[in-house]
């Protein structure tokens, strides 16, 4: 009777492995005329006997799905699959079908690569991050597809899978600095990036460019980090924000861009006192920089703190002479006292000496601000710029002035 059992489960063992073999067969035949719907049927007709199969026919088994799932492009179970292989030939060190699979899983790289940008580019940006991580996944030592997945998770308002992106890009140290080739094309006197060092050194030995030069990008840590305090804002956790941004700073106090973002978040925030005192601290480590003097100018305005606002636009300007902003909110400030002029001079109505006073006052006023608001417009005109000027040469009868103005600020207003 023990004879009996054993002769029939030598038996099943062989039908087994017909079966398996039998099925591999199909798939591979139904692979070789692209036919990728019979060959999944095949493959999972086999999958049901993947604990009987020997590691010859395991590897090939994952090899046939992972090409079949590649050709129907279910890219993401093509990828595990391929893994699973990789795992089985390097376990094994019979490396029969992993030269061909990788083959196969760089195409399907390209393939997802190009679908992301493509679904980025037409705004389907959850789909484009879904294939961004793939293909990070197809090639894991490239984090830089994190960094495209989180940035589209983001713009498709997926904040949970955004932040969890960002996350894993930080626990990686992901920094996105690169080496960018540089060098003038001959033909048109452009610089342009070549790529790769090799590509531009042997463009310009054969003549086709000139001037070689590298240019490293800015690290994109702050950015990130930036970016996760949004996404705590936007998920109503303004406490989280802060604190991501704290930690950070804590690792790179000098790091004049996280306080920005740090200082931004604060503006978010509605939280302006914070936000002053942060403008103080970048103007210490960063005292060449007129947006920050622009911007403590700001503050200081939004607290009527008139004096010290004028001080830092003044500052902001003699950093940059072409600060557009800055001469414009110059003469705003100094217009900050009319108010209480025109308040007077309806109180004064009566009393006409009081009132052509007070009306002396206000013109001295715009003429104090005039040459700030005329550097302001040449510099960028708009249609605050120009009613302001044009409200001003009419206050101080400057007829051919405001005549000139008159159809420019229509036109600007009716756009």
């Amino acid at each position: 009777m023990k004879i009996n059992l054993l002769a029939i489960a030598l038996g099943l063992i062989t039908m087994s492995t017909f079966a398996q073999k039998n099925e591999l067969k199909a798939a591979e035949k139904a692979l070789k005329s692209q036919d990728f719907t019979t060959a999944i049927s095949a493959i999972t007709s086999a999958e049901s006997l993947i604990s009987s199969m020997d590691n010859k026919t395991k590897a090939k088994f994952y090899f046939l799905k992972g090409k079949a799932l590649s050709g129907k492009k279910e890219f993401k179970s093509a990828a595990v699959t391929f893994k699973e292989l990789f795992d089985l030939e390097n376990k094994t060190g019979k490396k029969r079908y992993s030269s061909e699979a990788t083959l196969i899983k760089n195409q399907m790289l390209q393939e997802v690569y190009k679908l992301a940008s493509d679904q980025y580019s037409a705004k389907e940006y959850q789909k484009a991050s879904d294939n961004f991580y793939l293909t990070y996944k197809l090639n894991p030592i490239d984090t830089s597809f994190i960094y495209n997945a989180a940035v589209s998770s983001t713009l498709a308002k997926n904040y949970d899978l955004s932040l969890d992106y960002y996350k894993e890009l930080k626990d990686l140290g992901y920094t996105g600095i690169e080496t960018l080739y540089f060098a003038t094309n001959i033909a048109n006197d452009s610089k342009e990036n070549l790529q790769s060092k090799s590509n531009r050194d042997l463009k310009v030995k054969i003549g086709l460019y000139k001037d070689p030069v590298d240019e490293v990008t800015e690290s994109k840590h702050a950015e990130i980090i930036k970016n996760i305090g949004y996404i705590y804002v936007n998920q109503g956790k303004p406490e989280l924000a802060i604190a991501a941004l704290e930690e950070a700073r804590k690792l790179n106090p000098k790091d004049v861009n996280l306080l920005l973002n740090q200082a931004q978040m604060y503006i978010k925030l509605e939280r302006m006192d914070k936000f002053g005192e942060l403008m103080i601290e970048a103007v210490e480590l960063d005292p060449t920089n007129p947006v920050l003097f622009f911007n403590l100018g700001v503050v200081n305005a939004n607290e009527d703190k008139i004096e010290a606002a004028i001080k830092f636009y003044k500052k902001a300007i003699e950093l940059d002479p072409a600060y557009g902003d800055a001469y414009l909110n110059l003469g705003i400030s100094m217009l900050a006292e009319e108010k209480a002029i025109v308040d007077e001079m309806n109180n004064n109505l009566s009393d006409f000496d009081k009132y052509d006073e007070l009306q002396e006052k206000q013109k001295k006023l715009y003429e104090k601000a005039l040459p700030y608001l005329i550097k302001a417009d040449s510099i960028e005109r708009s249609l605050d710029t120009v009613r302001m000027l044009l409200n001003i040469y009419d206050t101080l009868g400057k007829e051919v002035e405001a005549d000139e103005l008159r159809p420019i600020y229509k036109k600007l207003r009716d756009q």
